[in-house]
């Protein structure tokens, strides 16, 4: 398990059940508990609204519905997240080009990379 993650709250951001419940067993792995799930964008955007979490997991294409409203939404609440795609950074938009991917299918060394990478760039980029 790694340390770094134990506790860390999780939004699962993802429009496939059977996607989100192996990536949430991949997160509890790694010490991670998953505090909310969305499969649709406007439910996103209202969980981001709720709070609750530490770290957003956004599956890109939700439903046809692309996720950078979240991503928005989670930049200006200074909450760190990482994309996932079956395209890897490919279509995101400029501002989010250097936000960690996780490529599909997820793999757990994958998924802990991305976490990892992303809460370090949060730490670095948010004023103390």
């Amino acid at each position: 398990m790694a340390a770094d993650l134990k506790g860390l709250r999780v939004l699962i951001v993802e429009d496939e059940s059977m996607v989100a419940l192996l990536v949430e067993d991949m997160l509890a792995d790694l010490g991670c508990v998953t505090t909310a799930r969305a499969g649709r964008l406007a439910q996103a955007l209202e969980l981001v609204a709720a709070g609750g979490f530490d770290f957003a997991l956004l599956d890109v294409n939700l439903a046809g519905e692309r996720v950078f409203p979240v991503a928005e939404a989670l930049t200006v609440q200074r909450v760190p997240f990482a994309f996932a795609s079956g395209y890897g950074g490919e279509g995101l938009p400029e501002r989010f080009r250097s936000t960690p991917v996780v490529s599909k299918p997820f793999r757990i060394a994958d998924l802990s990379a991305a976490v990892s990478a992303a809460l370090a760039r949060h730490a670095i980029t948010t004023p103390q």
